[in-house]
């Protein structure tokens, strides 16, 4: 059930629209539910409706013209909650609906229970799914009534309602998100040619900016370097930066204004300013040696995210999450155009599941908003593997996510991971097709694939049938042969990729590891040195683990590890 409630000043406009049956179609059958004593007027139930109406309004206003005479009255007198059940629910009756209305005037202080001077109100029906309540605000005792939150108090009522009377359960929010369009607003788009009212547009532009800029600055030149979009810095008499204001050009009676924090309230200059300052700077190249490819950084951070959501630390948490919403708000401006709607849609949904109560502690997520900057300052790859390697991440973060915030009953967070996943798996199956094609086109020959297969048995046992019958295990072998021909070890390489990355989550196995093992042999590969000492390593873990109840003919099969001290440098 949801709730709206607004304030009025006029009784008998109220009245009079809500037993219309004439201008307002769905008005079928207008009546009384309940009432303050269960003895007003009911305008739907007698032959004079008018006469009633009056009556009826008259009542209502009994206690407001005696406080007018003590000059008592508030100049929004009228208080209107409409409530509408889901359309899942079923139809309530009529004793059902005054019950709702009851416990919801009592709730949020309008008619508490037991109080004989609350306020006087009716509960109206006039279709089967929601009723009205229309109140005055002066009690019998001619105070004003004290009904601050009254939506929340309204909503959390509503809430244990849908639980008692088993009606279906609405996804409630905690205050954080973007506020959403008016009925004007829509209207106006509408007529307009726009699916977007101004602020949602407004609002994904900005969005769009603060991920490609990398300071304060930038970000205001971007804005004021984007067609249709008009920018105003607002001062403080100091002459410090008080804010921003943001408009379209193509209104048509002028320009209508939005500072920032009215179109979300992460997006005030404030927040913006924080954020853009837990920001890595990126590594020049330097001579004779390779610059990092910042695709491979942004996953790899990406990759890291899921950990970090299931370690104690919410603030730092909440600051990841944040930081990969803006990867997804710049991934649009990477992505071929036929990818561009999914993940345009991808990124307004999250946008949702980036904000909550838990403040942000940006400076933990400097990494990936480093790699975003940088992979919008170089040309995009024209193969589309290092796209479909990020995007097999996120969908990774995205489930991560979803169970982050069930966990701390950010439900309306949670529904936006979800509708998330949709998009971004569409996406995801466009983006990987064309590389995983081109890759399998690679598979090298037989001989070599059987080697393969009894390496990823012996690498990821658990997984190993479902990754061999997975259509990406063509592509999985000639990534491992080229891999293999950059003198990496397969095996070490498949080790790695199913440790750094769990297997059981995905539902294509062979694409996650493709991925993994591509973006790994990209790193030069270990010398003949190295591979040694790693291998002494692991010989002096394996014996460590076995315990001194070892026997002398296992231990002695190992290689004798070297004191740290000794060993070669």
């Amino acid at each position: 059930m949801i709730a709206k409630i607004s304030s009025g000043k006029e009784t008998a406009g109220l009245i009079r629209y809500l037993f219309d049956t004439k201008r307002a179609k769905d008005h079928t059958d207008p009546h009384l539910v309940a009432s303050w004593d269960g003895f007003a007027p009911d305008p739907g139930r007698t032959e004079d409706s008018d006469a009633a109406r009056k009556l009826l309004v008259a009542d209502l206003d009994l206690h407001v013209k005696q406080a007018r005479r003590l000059g008592r009255t508030p100049e929004r007198r009228v208080w209107h909650c409409s409530i509408r059940a889901a359309p899942e629910d079923r139809i309530l009756s009529d004793e059902e609906w005054a019950d709702i209305a009851r416990r919801v005037v009592a709730a949020t202080g309008i008619a508490p229970d037991g109080d004989p001077d609350g306020c006087r109100w009716v509960a109206v029906r006039h279709a089967d799914d929601h009723i009205h309540i229309a109140a005055t605000k002066v009690r019998a005792d001619l105070r004003t009534a004290r009904h601050w939150n009254d939506y929340l108090t309204a909503d959390r009522k509503l809430a244990a309602i849908e639980k008692e009377y088993g009606l279906f359960q609405v996804v409630r929010g905690d205050r954080t998100a973007a506020k959403r369009p008016t009925r004007a607003e829509q209207e106006k788009a509408r007529r307009a040619g726009h699916d977007k009212t101004a602020p949602e547009r407004l609002r994904a532009t900005v969005r769009t900016a603060v991920a490609a800029a990398s300071s304060m600055e930038e970000f205001v030149d971007l804005l004021r370097h984007i067609d249709g979009v008009l920018v105003e810095i607002v001062y403080f008499p100091s002459g410090d930066v008080r804010g921003y204001k943001v408009a379209l050009d193509d209104e048509a009676n002028g320009p209508i204004w939005y500072s920032g924090s009215k179109l979300a309230p992460d997006l005030s200059f404030p927040k913006i300013q924080e954020r853009l300052k837990a920001i890595e700077a990126q590594p020049t190249g330097k001579p004779g040696r390779r610059q990092p490819n910042p695709w491979h950084q942004a996953t790899a951070a990406t990759e890291r995210i899921p950990r970090r959501l299931n370690q104690d630390d919410d603030e730092a948490s909440q600051a990841h999450l944040a930081a990969f919403g803006e990867a997804l708000d710049a991934l649009p401006l990477l992505a071929p155009q036929p990818l561009r709607p999914q993940l345009r849609e991808a990124a307004t949904a999250f946008e949702r599941a980036t904000r909550s109560r838990i403040q942000a502690e940006h400076h933990h997520a400097r990494a990936l908003r480093g790699a975003v900057r940088a992979m919008l300052r170089q040309p995009a790859p024209k193969d589309g593997a290092a796209l479909a390697m990020f995007l097999d991440a996120a969908i990774l973060v995205v489930i991560a996510a979803a169970r982050w915030h069930q966990l701390r009953q950010h439900d309306q967070q949670v529904a936006a991971a979800h509708q998330t996943l949709l998009h971004l798996q569409a996406a995801y199956e466009q983006a990987a097709a064309a590389p995983l094609a081109a890759l399998a086109q690679r598979r090298p020959p037989q001989q070599t694939v059987d080697r393969h297969i009894r390496q990823i048995r012996q690498a990821v046992p658990n997984h190993a049938e479902q990754v061999i019958e997975d259509a990406a295990f063509d592509a999985l072998t000639a990534a491992l042969a080229e891999a293999e021909a950059a003198d990496h070890d397969p095996e070490q390489l498949l080790i790695q990729a199913a440790n750094q990355r769990s297997l059981d989550d995905a539902h294509r196995p062979a694409r996650v590891l493709t991925w993994r093992i591509q973006r790994l042999s990209e790193r030069p590969a270990p010398s003949a040195q190295a591979r040694a000492a790693e291998a002494r390593s692991a010989a002096w873990a394996d014996s460590a683990a076995r315990g001194p109840n070892t026997p002398v003919h296992q231990a002695a099969a190992a290689p004798t590890p070297q004191p740290p001290q000794a060993r070669r440098r």
